[in-house]
C-alpha cells in the first residue's frame, strides 16, 4: 500500500468569536450589537450549542472593513 500525500487545505480555518471578543474588536456595546442585529445591520451569530453563540471571525472582519470604507468614503466626499 502506498501512502497518499496529505493535502493542505487552501481555506483558512474558521474561527468563532464570542461576545466579549466582538465587543473588544468593534468598540460597540452589547446592547448596540443586539439592536443592530435586530435591524439587520450586523453579522448574524452562529449557534454553538445550548445558549452559546459565536460570530464568524471572517464575517466580522469583512463588516469592519466595510465600515472603514464607508467612513473614509464619506470623509472624502465632505472634503471636496
Amino acid at each position: 500500500m502506498t501512502e497518499q500525500p496529505i493535502r493542505q487545505s487552501t481555506h483558512p480555518p474558521i474561527r468563532f468569536l464570542r461576545l466579549p471578543d466582538v465587543i473588544a474588536r468593534t468598540g460597540l456595546s452589547r446592547s448596540t450589537i443586539y439592536v443592530r442585529l435586530a435591524e439587520g445591520r450586523f453579522p448574524q451569530p452562529v449557534s454553538l450549542g445550548g445558549r452559546a453563540v459565536g460570530w464568524v471571525e471572517a464575517e466580522l472582519d469583512e463588516w469592519l472593513r466595510e465600515r472603514i470604507a464607508e467612513s473614509r468614503g464619506a470623509v472624502r466626499e465632505t472634503v471636496r
